[in-house]
Parts: C-alpha cells; sequence; structure tokens
C-alpha cells in the first residue's frame, strides 16, 4: 500500500489496514499451488469448443460482424470467450441450456473456475505490483493505493477468518461497509471459499438491512464501526446491532474500524483486523461450479418487497470483464473512474468484478461529488490521472447548478471516456458531460442494463470507427444483446420509428439467474408478460436509424386522451431549460383526459424566488418538443426530489403527495431514502400550491 499524500491525518481504519499488509509481507506471498490434500487450483486452460479462440480470429472481427456472430451463434462466440478469457479447473462441456419462458438459465456447464482468482491470482502471476484498487478516501488527497499482491494477501486472510468461523461453501454473508479496500476483499474472500455475499449500501436502515438478512438468511455480517461520507462520520454498528437482534440465522459480526471512534462489542462481535492479523496468508480456492452462486443483490424496495437478484460465477464474470473492456475502450494500464457505490449492481460490476477480472487499476470512491467542494470529481480525475469516469446523471444534474469554473479550473486531459449509468441522461447534462468536463474530445456512453442484466446491455460504443453517437441515447445493443419491441397485444414491432415495451429476445452469459428464494415470481416478473422473452419493464423507442431511445419504466408511461407518454420523455424536455436542473414527472388522475402529466420541478437558485415566468417557458417548451397534450397540467416547484440512497428519484412518493394520501402511515417504506426529511418539504410545497389554485 502507498500513501500519495501523507499531509492530512491518516484515520486509524488507514493504519489498521497498512498495518496488516505489512504483517502479511512477513508471512511471504500468497500462493494458490497448496501442499498434499489441498486444492491445486491453477490449471492449463481447456482447448476452446470451437476451432480457435477469441484472441486469434474473433478480435480481427469488425464490430458488426462480431456482434452478428454473437446473436446468429452465440455457442461460438461465448464459448470462445470464456475458454480464452478466464481460466478454469475444468473445462466446460456445454456452452448453454437455456429456456427462458420457464427461467432456466445455465451457461458453461460442467465448467469450474473459482472468481477470485480470475480477479487476483492471475494478475499476481503477471504484475504482482501493479496497482488494482485507488482508495480515493473521503478527505481529498489521502488516497490509497493497493497492488494486486496486497489485495490477495488481504483477501487470503479474510477468507481464512470466515472459515475458522464456521463459513462454508453456500452460506451467505451480508456486507454492510462503506467503500473501501476491505470492503472489496470481503466480497473477494466470499467468492473464494464459495460463499454467497449481499452487499447492503451503508447506509440503509436496520429494519431494511435486518429484512434482507432474514430472506437471504445470512450466518454472519462483516461491517465497520462508522463511514465516512462528505465530512460526516455515520455511525454503522449500531445499525447492525439493531438489525441483528431479528435475525437469529447471524453467529457472528466481523467489525472493522473505518475511524478511531470506540465501539461497543457484543457476544456475536469478532473484531476484524485482529483475527485476520493471525490468519494464514494462504487460502486454497474453492472450485466452484459454472452456476454456483456468486452474489445476492436485493433491488432498493421502493416497490413491494425487496428481490434477492440471484448471479452466479462464469456467466456474470465473463459478461462484466467484456463490457468492462469494450463499453469502456479499456486498455492496459488505464485507471477506471466509476464512483458508484460497492453497494450496488453499478459498483458490483464495473468497481470489482469487471475491472479486476481485465487486471484494471479500478477507484474506489468514498466522498461526494460536493465535498469540499463542487469540484470533487474533476480534482480526482486530475490527482489520479482517471482515464475512464463513469457517473449517474442525479449527480452530474446537481453540478449543472454551479459555475464551469468547478470544471475547468483541473486539468482533465487524462479523460478518454465518459459514461453514465443508472437512469435515461437528458440533454442538457449530456451535453454538459460531454462539452464541458470532456472539453468535447471524449466519447460519452450512455449505458441501459439492470441489477438483473448483470452488465450493460446497450450503450452507443463499442461500434464501428467513427460511428456516431447521439446525445442522451443508448443506441446500439452489446454483443449477444439482441432486443425486440412489443406491442400492446403482445406482438413483435417490426420497422424502425416505433415504440413498444423493451425486451430480450436471447439469453446472454451475465443475465440474473432467478429471485432468491422464489423463482416463480422471477418467471412471472421477466418472462411470463412476453413469452419467450426477457421484459425488461422498461420502454423504449427505435428509431429511424435503428437506435435504441430508452423512454422510462412502462410503469411511468402516461395515457393522456389515448395518447402514450413515456414520463422520461417528458422529464428531458423540461430538463433542457437551463433554469432546470432536475425534475419529475407522474401521471395524475383527469376526469376528461383520464390522465394527466403532474410535475415536480427543481429550480436553480436564481430563478426560484419567480418562478413564473420559468414555468411558462417550460410549457412551451414541452408542446413544442413534444406536443400540447403533453404539457403538464400541473408543476410544483420543490427545492429536491425524494431519492434513494442510489440516486433514483422515488415516484411512489409523489404520487402520493399529488393525491393528497399522505397521511401518518400513508408513505409507505421511506428508509431507503437518502434524507428523508425531504418529504416535508414536498408536502408543504404542495399545500400551498392547493391554496394558491383555489384562490385562482
Amino acid at each position: 500500500m502507498q500513501r500519495i499524500n501523507m499531509a492530512a491525518p491518516s484515520s486509524r481504519g488507514t493504519r489498521l489496514f497498512k498495518t496488516l499488509l505489512n504483517h502479511c509481507r512477513t508471512q511471504g506471498p500468497c500462493q494458490t499451488r497448496t501442499g498434499p490434500g489441498q486444492h491445486r487450483f491453477l490449471t492449463s486452460l481447456p482447448p476452446a469448443p470451437p476451432s480457435v479462440t477469441w484472441s486469434s480470429e474473433l478480435s480481427r472481427l469488425s464490430h458488426g460482424d462480431l456482434y452478428r456472430l454473437s446473436v446468429t451463434d452465440p455457442d461460438h462466440f461465448w464459448g470462445s470467450a470464456a475458454a480464452d478469457r478466464l481460466r478454469w479447473v475444468e473445462p466446460f462441456h456445454r456452452v448453454r441450456d437455456c429456456e427462458l419462458s420457464s427461467g432456466k438459465i445455465s451457461w458453461f456447464l460442467g465448467g469450474k473456475l473459482n472468481v477470485s482468482v480470475n480477479c487476483l491470482d492471475v494478475h499476481v502471476e503477471k504484475h504482482p505490483e501493479r496497482v488494482a484498487l485507488i482508495w480515493e478516501r473521503d478527505e481529498p488527497g489521502t488516497e490509497v493505493k493497493v497492488t494486486y499482491r496486497e489485495l490477495l494477501e488481504t483477501t487470503c486472510r479474510l477468507a481464512n477468518t470466515l472459515k475458522n468461523h464456521g463459513i462454508q461453501k453456500g452460506d451467505r454473508v451480508a456486507i454492510y461497509m462503506p467503500v473501501s479496500p476491505l470492503a472489496v476483499a470481503a466480497m473477494l474472500a466470499c467468492a473464494r471459499i464459495g460463499a454467497v455475499h449481499t452487499v447492503v449500501f451503508a447506509g440503509f436502515s436496520s429494519e431494511a438491512l435486518a429484512g434482507r438478512i432474514q430472506d437471504a438468511q445470512c450466518k454472519a455480517v462483516i461491517t465497520c464501526n462508522e463511514g465516512v461520507r462528505g465530512g460526516r462520520r455515520i455511525p454503522l454498528k449500531p445499525t447492525v446491532d439493531a438489525a441483528v437482534k431479528s435475525c437469529p440465522t447471524v453467529r457472528n459480526v466481523f467489525v472493522s474500524h473505518r475511524t478511531e471512534t470506540p465501539t461497543s462489542m457484543g457476544e456475536l462481535d469478532i473484531p476484524l483486523e485482529e483475527v485476520m492479523a493471525r490468519q494464514s496468508a494462504v487460502c486454497p480456492a474453492e472450485p466452484l461450479d459454472s452456476e454456483d452462486l456468486l452474489f445476492l443483490l436485493y433491488t432498493s424496495g421502493s416497490t413491494g418487497k425487496p428481490k434477492g437478484i440471484v448471479h452466479t460465477q462464469a456467466g456474470y464474470l465473463l459478461y462484466t470483464s467484456l463490457t468492462h473492456q469494450y463499453v469502456f475502450d479499456y486498455r492496459d494500464g488505464d485507471v477506471f473512474g466509476c464512483v458508484a457505490d460497492v453497494g450496488w449492481i453499478t459498483g458490483h460490476s464495473y468497481v470489482v468484478y469487471g475491472p479486476l477480472c481485465n487486471g484494471a487499476t479500478t477507484v474506489l470512491f468514498e466522498s461526494t461529488p460536493v465535498y469540499p467542494n463542487p469540484g470533487r470529481y474533476w480534482e480526482t480525475v486530475e490527482r489520479l490521472k482517471i482515464t475512464q469516469f463513469y457517473g449517474a446523471p442525479t449527480a452530474l444534474r446537481l453540478l449543472l447548478k454551479y459555475n464551469e469554473s468547478w470544471v475547468k479550473k483541473y486539468d482533465r486531459s487524462s479523460l478518454r471516456t465518459l459514461g453514465s449509468v443508472g437512469e435515461p441522461i437528458n440533454n442538457e447534462a449530456w451535453h454538459w458531460f460531454h462539452d464541458v468536463v470532456g472539453d468535447g474530445r471524449c466519447p460519452l456512453v450512455d449505458t441501459w442494463w439492470q441489477t438483473e442484466t448483470g452488465g450493460v446491455c446497450i450503450a452507443p460504443r463499442p461500434s464501428e470507427e467513427g460511428a456516431p453517437i447521439v446525445p442522451a441515447m443508448a443506441m446500439r445493443p452489446f454483443f449477444g444483446i439482441q432486443p425486440v419491441l412489443m406491442g400492446e397485444k403482445g406482438e413483435p414491432l417490426s420497422g424502425n420509428s416505433v415504440s413498444g415495451a423493451l425486451c430480450i429476445s436471447q439469453p446472454w452469459p451475465g443475465m440474473a439467474r432467478g429471485i432468491y428464494g422464489d423463482h416463480q415470481r422471477f418467471v412471472d416478473a421477466y418472462f411470463k408478460p412476453y413469452p419467450g422473452c426477457y421484459f425488461t419493464g422498461d420502454g423504449a423507442y427505435r428509431t429511424e436509424d435503428g437506435y435504441y431511445q430508452i423512454t422510462g419504466r412502462m410503469d411511468d408511461v402516461i395515457n393522456v386522451s389515448g395518447h402514450r407518454l413515456g414520463t422520461a420523455e417528458i422529464e428531458d424536455a423540461l430538463d433542457e431549460h437551463p433554469a432546470v436542473p432536475e425534475t419529475a414527472v407522474i401521471g395524475f388522475p383527469h376526469d376528461i383526459k383520464g390522465e394527466v402529466p403532474f410535475a415536480f420541478v427543481v429550480l436553480k437558485e436564481e430563478f426560484a424566488d419567480d418562478p413564473f415566468a420559468v414555468l411558462q417557458q417550460l410549457r412551451e417548451l414541452v408542446a413544442t418538443k413534444i406536443a400540447k397534450y403533453a404539457v403538464p397540467e400541473h408543476f410544483l416547484v420543490v427545492k429536491r426530489l425524494p431519492k434513494t440512497r442510489s440516486g433514483k428519484i422515488m415516484r411512489r412518493i409523489l404520487r402520493k403527495v399529488a393525491m393528497e394520501t399522505t397521511g401518518p402511515g400513508d408513505l409507505g417504506d421511506v428508509s431507503t431514502l437518502d434524507d428523508a426529511s425531504v418529504v416535508n418539504e414536498i408536502i408543504q410545497a404542495h399545500e400551498l400550491y392547493r391554496k394558491q389554485r383555489g384562490k385562482q
């Protein structure tokens, strides 16, 4: 581990991590070839099922030819990729066995491998001192670098700690930690011994945490005393203490220290760094079947019971590796900067598994976009020499409120690719990101994918050299992804310039395998609506050029006098106004029209005191961009929108406010909100809006 800037005081968490790694070094490097009676894991690659390998034949094909091969001969395409890019203990004998109508999905049958070996050991053999992780800690200039050798050693010690406390293959382990190298090591340690991790964002309430632990029947929890974010310390251990009181399956809580703040230790609690330091730096990797569970990841719970999405070993790892390389143009020596939390699928796929499988240097971003000022992202880009920056539109819209000088004062010449994730990006944010942050020279990939898809499914890249990128559009399906748009009667819509339900007609290796403990719910939600296809739940528009534009969730479609409107389409038009950084549109009942759009609008500070002129301009903008019938009937100016901790707008709360069903208990579970006080602000704004309308 290397300290880049020693000016800032080191925290106890950093010192403990450094001490632990130094102790590991005295034991010698962690080996994967072990003595008699232990697994001899590192074996030669099996012969690829096709006659030629990915590197010799497929890498010479154009993007168009690769895509055509991936959908016309998926066994050849994915079989070559899996054999060539992953290290196997035992070769697979069949590429796939899938039946979408029943939700039966299996890839690389008969194959055995270990994900942690593919993310760590194979790179330690070649370049042990290459930096695997750059931990961009909350305080700027205090980043920590961790090499592949150091990460492997830490992972082995943590894996042995889990094994010595009774964690076995198939056991579920909850990880409730802030973004840190130890959180990554915890994920990889579970993968190394065949345990199934479920990472819960370190900010969920004790009730939300307990629900996930109970559903997964976790045997252990790994946590920290506190998290640090935006200059604030966030207690984590008390949340875990409250949660495990109702979780009888939990036998141990492993407690790390991110800060110097002491924490009470109970009967279940194990001091993590202390016990890890006594463990061997050698941990044999468990050979696992391609379809053994790798992790569960629960959806945010904004509607209904949280779903434990199941991802398995080989298919998920291959898909994240391939998408990381091709969508973001990853090259050896790049510094990949995805600023997502590891508690979300983006953090799993493009902070941890995809980059590490490719031997990349990946950034762990612990802070916020505006701490200590709105230039934090771009100062980090300059200091760490980040080559790819992957962030969320919600953060970009937040930064739009501030002067461009916060961007331009920093050197961003290292950037080569920009990426957007989490929701469709509006045009204003796209152009600001592309033109201001990227100086108009970096391709901006607006990526569409889901927790359930495992990795990027539609994005502007990869594509043929010189192919255009249309602003604010996902555009092109990735290898193996065959989109189809479905009409209201369940029929495939042919041709271009059509809108419909976005489905995928062919399985791909990274897709989810089920909902934990409820396979029928999985089938009902994703495969029953359009038999023979995976239903994404999103709507899309296929342009006259054959590109795909995501129009929003199908349950966010408004029917105005028989005209179907995606709320995202209206939001995109509203967000183009220079005074508007962010909006949310819902459907509101109307006696004659059936539904009308109701817009919640955030205005920049200088326009907030006198919004009437802006609102009139917004009406004209929507009428011009879409049609008069799309103009919202209601506009409510608010300071903030209710968002989950992953940055998604919780529209069900906005619907309840608009419908005036906001009494005690009417709002449902608000534990996933980043700041629950925003709800009262919106209710008060709505009450004032009703009074003003009543006087008109």
